[in-house]
């Protein structure tokens, strides 16, 4: 019998970024653990795919497109969600893009499209979801960070401040909310193979020095993911918040491998 503590069972999770890669593990493990999620996007064609995987492990869900540009459409997000499926428990903001590019050669739309989509959309997702969470008093809101939260790497600087400015504001908002009884966390995953990065790293000198500073010796697997999210989303975590929470495999503490 799985402990209680971890049971999300009656909760209601809308995942942001989650048709592809790491937002849609977190997506699928929260409903294995019980709670009905919204698994949303840009997309509606792969919205439509992810609600499907929900459904199939006999979840609520709810197809609604979201991009987090848009103020608009986050709201109408929350408006769908809390009209269908009731009030939303947990948040996950899992939207990101990235290019890598020697910074004096990136065009300043190109960088505000990395902040805005990265940073400036968490932070508006956490305000509109979050606004309802402290007036209920409850909550938990999970942003994805990265190894670039807290340290840089080469040619993807808007990418890293994107990033780290997300570090930031979790902690500023846990700090806010936490009287509340909202959490806010952030889960920093380390090298995982993705489609956003997969040119980055395949056969590349990059890759080859990511994976040798890496104690594990692999790139993660999203499902590793899931396990953190669970417990940043359950009752287990009550009592934590404002933390930045590693997924690397030692890569953050590593010095010397070999």
């Amino acid at each position: 019998m799985p402990y209680p503590g971890l049971d999300l069972s009656g909760r209601t999770a809308v995942v942001i970024g989650a048709t592809s890669g790491i937002g849609l593990a977190i997506a699928r493990g929260l409903a294995a653990a019980g709670a009905d999620v919204v698994a949303t996007g840009r997309r509606q064609d792969l919205v439509d795919d992810a609600a499907g995987l929900i459904e199939a492990a006999g979840r609520r869900t709810l197809p609604v497109a979201t991009d987090v540009n848009d103020p608009a459409s986050v709201e109408a997000l929350r408006d769908a969600v809390r009209e269908s499926l009731g009030e939303v428990d947990i948040l996950v903001n899992a939207a990101g893009i990235t290019t890598r590019q020697p910074t004096l050669d990136m065009d300043e739309t190109r960088w505000r499209e990395i902040l805005d989509t990265n940073f400036t959309g968490t932070l508006r997702a956490c305000r509109t979801f979050g606004r309802d969470m402290v007036a209920r008093g409850y909550g938990r809101i999970i942003n994805i960070g990265s190894l670039t939260s807290v340290v840089a790497l080469y040619e993807v600087a808007a990418y890293g401040a994107s990033k780290a400015a997300v570090a930031s504001l979790t902690k500023s908002l846990a700090i806010e909310w936490a009287r509340a009884g909202v959490c806010v966390n952030a889960i920093l995953p380390g090298v995982f193979r993705t489609a956003l990065n997969a040119g980055l790293l395949d056969g590349t000198a990059r890759g080859q020095e990511l994976l040798m500073r890496t104690p594990m010796a692999r790139f993660g697997d999203v499902d590793d993911l899931v396990g953190a999210a669970i417990f940043l989303a359950s009752e287990s975590a009550r009592f934590v918040t404002g933390q930045l929470l590693a997924v690397d495999g030692g890569f953050l503490a590593s010095g010397v491998n070999q």
